[in-house]
């Protein structure tokens, strides 16, 4: 967990969870299922990236180096 290795890969996992938690809520929004505002929608995208590093560090140590439980290895 103290390498850049795993912060680079843990932190790419929290980009793409933001992504697709953003795209999720704009488009729950566009089929009228839930109704928020821009701001809303990327605090729920933060709070999802923010759980995806927790995850990431609760992870650690488990299988490979690396912010999986797969046994995924990085370099």
């Amino acid at each position: 967990m103290l390498t850049s290795s795993f912060w680079t890969a843990a932190f790419e996992r929290a980009v793409k969870t933001f992504a697709q938690t953003l795209v999720a809520m704009v488009g729950t929004d566009v089929t009228n299922v839930i109704s928020s505002s821009l701001g809303e929608k990327v605090t729920a995208a933060l709070i999802a990236a923010a759980l995806s590093i927790l995850t990431s560090v609760g992870s650690n140590g488990f299988g490979n180096a690396g912010p999986s439980l797969a046994n995924e290895s990085i370099d």
